[in-house]
């Protein structure tokens, strides 16, 4: 007999079968911030070095860091640096439509901050994709 998910699930990602820790498991809050630290850090570097830290091409620029990557690699400089990669909830390739979409909501910040029961924003949740641990 199969066995079905709990209501309540004990950690992110455990009514996807994900396990609770190490690969493959749900990228936690810390690991994610400081991917995004890592990533605006270097959009600021770039504005700064090249756009006079113009506010508008430091957003466009941190959007365009999360594109590119997450279109080759599936998982941004940040995401790289801290062992995480950007999978699509059903598995196969992300394409390039789903990185620029959840790009460009991660660059409105609002999305990334509203989160379900698995630590997904609604950025993810929009294009179905998760954020796991390598």
């Amino acid at each position: 007999m199969p066995e079905t998910p709990p209501a309540f699930p004990q950690w992110p990602g455990q009514h996807l079968g994900l396990p609770e820790s190490g690969p493959r498991s749900i990228a936690r809050y810390g690991r994610r911030l400081a991917a995004i630290a890592i990533d605006w850090g270097l959009a600021v570097a770039i504005a700064v070095a090249f756009f006079d830290y113009d506010p508008l091409a430091l957003q466009g620029l941190l959007v365009l860091l999360h594109i590119v990557p997450l279109v080759l690699v599936n998982a941004s400089i940040g995401h790289l640096l801290l062992g995480l990669r950007l999978q699509r909830i059903e598995g196969g390739r992300l394409g390039v439509w789903r990185p620029v979409v959840r790009s460009l909501l991660l660059g409105l910040v609002i999305p990334a901050l509203i989160v379900d029961n698995d630590q997904r924003g609604l950025h993810d949740r929009a294009v179905r994709t998760i954020l796991l641990r390598r």
